[in-house]
């Protein structure tokens, strides 16, 4: 992966889970690949953007990861086409509005920008491409079970 400024393939594949449970989440390189490509595409120019850190909760998920997650299995995660995301200080609802205000006004394409919630957690789900490479541009609200 290219170096960037502000995101490390480091923290594009840590998990917490994967560390507690054991699962070696390292990617290949194609996931790599991906993980640049997403990172070079939307995650630099969206820090660029927003003007202060944001956190990625979860970037790369391998098989076994995605499912003690509770991942679906066509997530594009799984391809390191999407990263869920919470801004460094903590303005969730702004930074939500912010992400999807600038997709649209910098006519990025994309294939999900869901804002998504469980519980008392809340961050932003940003995909790239789908399992099936499409770019669908969706957006919405979630509640993860």
């Amino acid at each position: 992966m290219a170096d960037f400024k502000y995101f490390s393939l480091k923290e594009l594949c840590s998990s917490d889970v994967a560390t507690q449970r054991r699962i070696d989440n390292f990617p290949s390189w194609t996931v790599v690949q991906h993980l640049s490509e997403l990172t070079e595409r939307i995650l630099e120019p969206l820090r660029v953007a927003w003007g202060s850190p944001i956190k990625v909760t979860s970037g790369y998920r391998c098989d076994s990861l995605n499912r003690a997650v509770g991942g679906v299995s066509t997530s594009a995660h799984k391809q390191g086409y999407a990263a869920d995301l919470q801004p460094g200080n903590g303005k969730i609802d702004e930074f939500g509005r912010f992400v999807k205000d600038w997709l649209t006004k910098n006519r990025i394409r994309f294939d999900q920008c869901l804002w998504e919630t469980r519980g008392r957690d809340k961050w932003v789900h940003i995909g790239l491409y789908s399992s099936t490479g499409s770019q669908r541009c969706e957006t919405k609200n979630l509640v993860v079970k």
